[in-house]
């Protein structure tokens, strides 16, 4: 017999889709999410019956392991523990120790999601599957976490993946993944259910309880028992007790009825919250039980379900009930014999939680078991829940530097679990310490916290804070703390906080045998143009082949100089070697920063493609992976690479992203695509108000300005209004003196040409493309040419003109920058010449970025397993991208790939 439900045929209309589409490969993942007893389970049912075809993978979250981490991961996984060894290296590694069958070294939280969408991936390689989570309520936050990442990167494996949750509860975070909400039957349906279960009911109380019940499923089953057990002689309570109260009660009186050996073990099983039978059994006879004598009463009256070895309550309500409404100290009873039942090695972990709920005062060895806990839980990259162990084991603490010390700990913890209000909430409990190493580690889980937020004012002051605090017993560590602040201060545009940075670092004296100089020589450059200090008053330009070769391995502190001082290619160089490191390592978390300024550096050597496939990387991994920061920031990237190519929709998306962020980098970026994007479409007014937006009297981020200056400039000109450059040429001639790079002379010397008379404009245009000659960014030395050709044809030169914008065409083309290339041919047409015609699209264009990705790495000879690997996807959907590739590239296998041209031209 088939699964029937009343009044749901819209939510099983969706259940249906989600189950056809994993049959035909297309991945999804849904969260059923509603008040305890609304049908969320009934639903899952429904799938698991309909599920015709697909194989099931189901587990349920348990309250009591909520502490535990990568316990319901554990439970979901388990079929699948026998393909580990196909996971690449990291993977396995990860999930291996995050599942407690291996010791081993922590990992990035991220790695473990991914290796749990690779096995999954295996299990669906035999077809599709499905996998339903109940109580995701309850889940504990390292297989949250897991799970969600996984399931934000489903795509072509075959898989559902379908999560119950209850409404406003911790565990799986809301609005991450699809939503179905349930609400309360209507109220036609709610009767007829009501009279499926019971037709016994006179005609009044039954209407009662279809009003009390408000179409709650599970109330309508349940509360005809209540207005059964009620007195005869007078009706209900006029005033209704809330739902769940009355279901609560209603189940407890049930229970209450029942012989009291029995009532004691159903008190044992509530407190466990596993359902191991076994475990129970032994704890209750501890408290007077007899055993599975006690077990028939409680299945008879509704109140369990009993499996060979587990013990399962009708509903998560009834738990509580009976956890709820026990005496306070017969609770700590149950959890003491808990306790003393779960005495192996495996259930160490329980016992220590178990004691904890038990103990009524500070209890140091029970403080030291869940500090044991809580390093056991880091090991296996379970944070969040060593932060909940270390915290509960500070609350337990008698002396105040220990409980300092696990504060301290706990709020590391709950900072790399990504609980960032948590971890400023521990961190202030802590208080201040006197021991100097604890204060900066509190004062930096503090600022990482702020940052995380996108509070970058008060990590600044924290970080100053802890500077000052740092200087004369530790200078190295101020140093690290002032590095820290300037960034903060480049991230939140404000130049009072760079100038309190610079001015501190200036102050520092640290003595030759500083290591970290480099940095040092960085920050401070960083911090003075962030301060807004003159051009011919910041510190030397930084060169970035030398901080390559310096003392400590490069970072992202060296990837913004080289983007901002326009040291491409070597920017480039360590930006692909750093997000290779975080590749192979699995630093999932590190990844956006880097792919972002490695898209940075392509987008201005000229590789469009590129820097698109590698800022939508970016901006999915820093999406999946909660980084507010980095995914506005790609997104204002994307911006721009839209506006070059001519593609308004995915520019204004893109840019209405990273504005609604209100940060100030990536809305800067935004603000400028959107001028460019205006400038290509023959907008010149509205290109100039919006790149005019950029200055004002202090300008929120001075490269930004510099870098949008040349295309104001040319905007100002086409509109008239050149008196809007007045301050612009002096700013970049000030900006190209301290760089020396050919790049930026020559963008300078071609805004000269268009400021200049006819009779000087020709010596200026001819020097800006002998520099970019020199030091060629291809978008740049395209408008140049262009730029030129159209003065030249002015000027009735059309047969000069015709040299400069050919060659302006051809690198438009080959650049995807589609309006350009119209304007190109436009002014051809005007020289007598017809313009050539358009090749079309190339073979990088025709490839969506992910693609493209695929593409390349297939055509380098590595496996799906290893593209997969790389590109943290699943190998399922490496195969299906590219297939979906082969076509648009005319060819029918990956042995085809290698003869292709598929890198971008420069």
């Amino acid at each position: 017999m088939r699964i029937m439900l009343r009044g749901r045929r819209a939510e099983q209309s969706v259940i249906d889709e989600l189950l056809d589409n994993a049959r035909s490969g297309v991945s999804g993942a849904l969260v059923v999410r509603g008040d305890p007893g609304i049908g969320k389970t009934a639903l899952l049912d429904y799938a698991a019956d309909r599920a015709d075809g697909l194989r099931i993978l189901r587990a349920g979250a348990a309250e009591a392991e909520a502490e535990l981490p990568f316990a319901a991961l554990h439970l979901l996984l388990r079929p699948a523990l026998d393909r580990l060894d196909v996971l690449p290296g990291p993977q396995r590694h990860a999930v291996e120790t995050a599942l407690g069958l291996r010791a081993g070294e922590h990992w990035d939280r991220f790695l473990v999601g991914l290796a749990t969408l690779s096995l999954l991936s295996e299990l669906a390689e035999g077809g599709p599957l499905l996998c339903v989570v109940d109580d995701a309520h309850w889940l504990d936050q390292a297989s949250a976490q897991a799970l969600t990442f996984a399931a934000r990167r489903l795509d072509a494996e075959g898989i559902a993946l379908l999560i119950a949750a209850r409404d406003g509860a911790d565990g799986l975070p809301a609005q991450v993944l699809p939503e179905l909400r349930l609400t309360g039957l209507p109220e036609d349906e709610a009767t007829a259910l009501l009279a499926d279960r019971d037709d016994h009911l006179m005609p009044a109380a039954r209407s009662r309880v279809v009003a009390e019940a408000r179409g709650n499923p599970l109330a309508l089953l349940e509360l005809p028992a209540v207005l059964a057990a009620g007195p005869r002689d007078r009706p209900p309570p006029a005033d209704p007790l809330p739902l769940t109260e009355r279901l609560e009660l209603a189940f407890h009186d049930r229970a209450g009825r029942l012989p009291d050996g029995t009532r004691t073990l159903l008190l044992v099983a509530a407190a466990e919250g596993t359902g191991n039978l076994d475990v129970v059994l032994r704890a209750a006879a501890r408290l007077g039980g007899t055993g599975h004598a006690d077990l028939p009463p409680a299945e008879r009256a509704g109140l369990i379900q009993l499996g060979e070895r587990d013990l399962g309550f009708r509903h998560p309500l009834v738990r509580a009930a009976i956890y709820q409404r026990a005496p306070l100290d017969r609770r700590h009873a149950a959890h003491r014999a808990l306790a003393a039942a779960l005495d192996t090695p495996d259930g160490a972990d329980r016992r220590a939680w178990h004691l904890a709920a038990a103990a009524t005062g500070h209890d140091e060895g029970v403080a030291a078991e869940l500090e044991r806990t809580a390093v056991r839980a880091r090991e296996r990259s379970g944070y969040a829940a060593a932060a909940a162990a270390y915290e509960r084991a500070a609350q337990l603490t008698t002396d105040e530097t220990a409980r300092g010390r696990r504060l301290t700990l706990a709020a590391e913890a709950a900072n790399e679990a990504g609980q960032l209000s948590s971890a400023r909430r521990l961190a202030r409990q802590a208080g201040d310490q006197s021991d100097p190493a604890l204060r900066d580690r509190l004062i930096q889980v503090r600022a990482d916290a702020a940052v995380g937020q996108g509070r970058h004012h008060l990590a600044h002051a924290l970080l100053i804070e802890g500077a000052a605090g740092a200087a004369a017993q530790d200078p190295r560590r101020a140093v690290e703390m002032l590095v820290e602040a300037t960034r903060t201060a480049w991230f939140s545009a404000a130049p009072d906080l760079a100038v309190e940075a610079a001015e501190r670092l200036d102050a520092l004296r640290l003595g030759p045998e500083a290591a970290a100089a480099a940095a040092l020589g960085l920050s401070r450059w960083l911090a003075s143009l962030a301060a807004g200090r003159p051009v011919a008053d910041l510190p030397p330009r930084p060169d970035l082949a030398e901080t390559a070769h310096g003392a400590r391995p490069p970072d992202t502190r060296d990837l913004l100089a080289g983007v901002l001082t326009g040291q491409d290619a070597h920017a480039l160089e360590l930006a692909a070697a750093l997000a290779a490191e975080h590749r192979t390592r699995g630093r999932i978390g590190l990844l956006p920063s880097a792919l972002y300024y490695v898209a940075t550096a392509e987008m201005h050597l000229g590789r469009l493609h590129d820097a698109q496939a590698h800022a939508t990387e970016a901006r999915e991994v820093a999406r999946d992976t909660g980084q507010e920061q980095w995914t506005a920031q790609s997104c204002g990237l994307l911006a721009y690479l839209a506006a070059v190519a001519g593609d308004e929709a995915r520019c204004r998306d893109f840019a209405g992203t990273a504005l609604s962020s209100g940060l100030p980098p990536a809305s800067d970026m935004a603000t400028w695509a959107l001028g460019l994007l205006d400038l290509g479409r023959g907008q010149a007014g509205s290109a100039v108000a919006r790149l005019e937006s950029l200055r004002g009297p202090s300008p929120r981020h001075p490269v930004i300005t510099i870098w949008s200056a040349c295309d104001l400039v040319e905007a100002a000109v086409r509109q008239g209004q050149n008196a809007s450059t007045t301050a612009v040429l002096p700013l970049l001639d000030a900006w190209a003196g301290h760089l020396r790079r050919s790049a930026f002379d020559a963008v300078l010397a071609r805004c000269r040409a268009l400021l200049s008379p006819d009779d000087q404009a020709e010596d200026h245009f001819t020097t800006a493309l002998k520099a970019h000659e020199q030091d060629s960014r291809p978008f740049e030395h395209a408008r140049t040419e262009l730029l030129y050709g159209e003065w030249l044809r002015r000027l009735r030169r059309k047969a000069d003109a015709r040299g400069h914008l050919r060659a302006a065409l051809e690198k438009f083309e080959r650049l995807g920058a589609k309006p350009w290339a119209e304007r190109t041919q436009t002014e051809l047409g005007a020289t007598g010449m017809a313009a050539p015609r358009s090749p079309g699209p190339g073979n990088l264009a025709r490839l969506t970025p992910q693609e493209l990705q695929i593409v390349r790495l297939a055509s380098q000879g590595l496996t799906n397993r290893d593209i997969a690997a790389q590109l943290f996807l699943s190998p399922r959907t490496v195969a299906y991208h590219l297939y979906k590739a082969y076509p648009k590239l005319n060819v029918t296998s990956r042995t085809d790939l290698a003869a292709l041209p598929l890198t971008d031209a420069q």
